[in-house]
């Protein structure tokens, strides 16, 4: 979890590679008129994010309940949505990449081909509220020291 630009999709694709388990990508599970809005600077209402949680709540139920690993890649940015996607699940956990402002927008001007710019950074980092019970990374740490610190915490 993170804001735009933390590094949540290289960092998840880099996990399920290091320790085979499968990797979702929540920006998928996003409506057409939600990437729009994003697309267009505009933060998303709680409204618009309610259909792209249950979604990836079903897809997280559904592995729990195939005891399978699972690694998706989601802003969760409120801790309501954090509750959302876990449910009354057990073993789910979160990692959040902790990024600067000035560190977002850089890595967010750069990037190529995705809806999320710049532009949402400002109302991301107002509506980010820091989990007091997830796995803290330092998301400008290389990727490799990211994936071996994170399998440290969980036992991978």
């Amino acid at each position: 979890m993170g804001a735009a630009g933390a590094g949540k999709s290289t960092v998840g694709v880099a996990l399920a590679r290091a320790f085979g388990i499968r990797f979702v990508e929540g920006d998928e599970y996003h409506s057409a008129a939600a990437i729009t809005k994003m697309r267009a600077g505009v933060p998303l209402t709680d409204a618009d994010r309610q259909p792209w949680l249950a979604a990836l709540h079903t897809i997280i139920a559904a592995a729990v309940g195939r005891r399978e690993h699972l690694i998706v890649a989601c802003s969760a940015l409120h801790e309501r949505y954090r509750q959302q996607l876990r449910g009354d699940l057990r073993g789910v956990r979160f990692v959040y990449l902790k990024a600067s402002e000035a560190t977002l927008r850089h890595r967010l001007a750069a990037r190529r081909g995705h809806f999320a710019g710049p532009a949402l950074v400002t109302s991301q980092l107002a509506a980010l509220e820091e989990p007091a019970d997830a796995v803290i990374v330092d998301a400008t740490r290389p990727v490799a020291e990211i994936v071996a610190a994170v399998g440290r915490e969980f036992g991978l």
